[in-house]
């Protein structure tokens, strides 16, 4: 069973409740949702939330869409993944987060297509970043998301998903696919108001011609305005999870 599990939560110190924003008449959320639904490898999209208060929005959210919602920790990220995993019993998890409401569903099937015929623990097109930030897809097996959350114990590779197992090659086997041309320079999520602006403009120019318009297309309208990606291009990739390396940190976990 290969299921996307959709990281998600209202809280944001950078731009608060932003996958509650409006995207041409859908939360930013059902966007995500709607894109990853698409992909012909998936047979279930699932959301993995917080046991936060405010987070009860995206379970309400999720009641309307059919969608079904695993609510678990809120900073150990690994924990609430895993928890999810072992009660839907799912063999391959899908990772997306809530902020890439423009990843393509042509690049989640591309992975998954890897992932499967190489019989790899752990793929990704991030491992070697060549496409843009926002279209970040990475999948792993069941095995080796509970062998990371059994042996982690840096605050860092607890919060982030998955940087336990990739820094560990020599424990998982690891494939990442590559984009002919490189792209990583171009910043297509949402975590600033700019990087709304940005993506709010994509929408505009695309969605009414093919709801579902994917890398290619959005390239061709950023290639023929190129004021478009100046919005938001002065921002650092994976800013958040380098200020996490920076204060982290061994925890003690229960046994």
């Amino acid at each position: 069973m290969i299921t996307a599990l959709i990281q998600a939560r209202i809280g944001s110190t950078r731009l608060p409740r932003k996958i509650l924003l409006d995207l041409e008449g859908k939360t930013v959320l059902a966007r995500v949702i709607e894109r990853v639904k698409a992909s012909k490898h998936i047979d279930e999209v699932i959301i993995a939330t917080t046991i936060n208060k405010e987070d009860l929005t995206i379970v309400a959210l999720c009641a309307g869409l059919g969608i079904r919602v695993f609510c678990g920790s809120e900073n150990d990220v690994l924990d609430r993944f895993y928890q999810a995993a072992r009660l839907f019993n799912i063999d391959h998890i899908v990772r997306v987060t809530s902020d890439c409401p423009l990843v393509d569903p042509k690049i989640i099937d591309k992975v998954i297509s890897l992932h499967l015929s190489e019989q790899s623990d752990y793929t990704t097109n991030t491992l070697k970043e060549t496409y843009p930030d926002g279209q970040d897809v990475e999948i792993f097996t069941f095995e080796a998301l509970k062998k990371a959350w059994l042996q982690a114990t840096l605050a860092s590779e607890r919060e982030h998903l998955t940087s336990y197992i990739r820094k560990n090659p020599e424990i998982f086997k690891h494939k990442n696919l590559e984009n002919k041309e490189n792209l990583h320079k171009k910043r297509w999520t949402l975590d600033e108001p700019e990087d709304f602006e940005f993506i709010k403009t994509i929408y505009e120019g695309l969605y009414y011609q093919n709801p579902l318009f994917g890398m290619n297309e959005i390239l061709e309208l950023v290639n023929a305005n190129p004021a478009i990606e100046k919005i938001n291009h002065h921002i650092t990739r994976n800013e958040g999870y380098l200020k996490s390396l920076r204060k982290d940190k061994v925890l003690d976990l229960p046994k």
